[in-house]
């Protein structure tokens, strides 16, 4: 592994990233291998798919949001 952190460190921190075992997996092999690019376009796609989970939620927000000014209004 070419990183600076132990690889009981790099599986917490995938754990906490929210990182299913596979491709948790599958980048600590990219890792141990030396591809450390084929590792960073899994993160990337991991963190792409984060970033649509928190877009769908964020407009679920800007409803609730709408709704609740929209009764207060009509009050």
């Amino acid at each position: 592994m070419s990183i600076n952190e132990s690889p009981e460190t790099v599986i917490r921190n995938l754990k906490d990233a929210g990182c299913d075992p596979e491709t948790i997996e599958n980048v600590m092999a990219d890792l141990n291998h030396g591809n450390e690019g084929m590792g960073l376009k899994r993160l990337a796609a991991h963190r792409k798919k984060l970033l649509e989970s928190l877009h769908r939620e964020q407009k679920c927000i800007d409803c609730l949001d709408y709704l609740v000014y929209q009764i207060k209004k009509a009050k």
